[in-house]
């Protein structure tokens, strides 16, 4: 996970200097310190779903955005054009982290590598 984050770090930075704003200055606007900030951008820590909201808000991008940009979003497989997943992406009542913790859930109920339960018999 640490090449995602540095990633994830990397495309705030870039994005950040696109604005042509200080990292301290960003900070700011963002509402976390310049510290955190530094880290954020060289990978050492992971924002918090709030704060990420916040500094896509700030660089007028969303944070599915960021992901995507990250290598981080889930992607639909080339097969996976409808159903249950495709509605969980595209709800847009959902934040980026719920959108992950639903299809989380969803693969471990009916995904691909999840066991097929098995009628039960009715005794007899």
């Amino acid at each position: 996970m640490a090449d995602q984050r540095s990633s994830l770090g990397e495309i705030i930075r870039r994005q950040r200097e696109l604005t042509e704003l200080s990292m301290r200055q960003f900070a700011g606007m963002v509402g976390i310190s310049n510290p955190y900030m530094s880290q954020i951008e060289r990978g050492l820590r992971d924002p918090s779903e709030k704060v990420l909201e916040e500094i896509a808000r700030n660089l007028d991008v969303s944070a599915d955005a960021l992901y995507e940009q990250a290598g981080m979003s889930d992607a639909p497989d080339q097969e996976e054009t409808t159903g249950v997943r495709a509605a969980i992406r595209e709800d847009k009542r959902l934040n980026a982290r719920q959108r992950r913790a639903l299809l989380e859930i969803y693969d471990a109920f009916a995904g691909p590598e999840s066991p097929r339960r098995r009628r039960r018999t009715p005794p007899a």
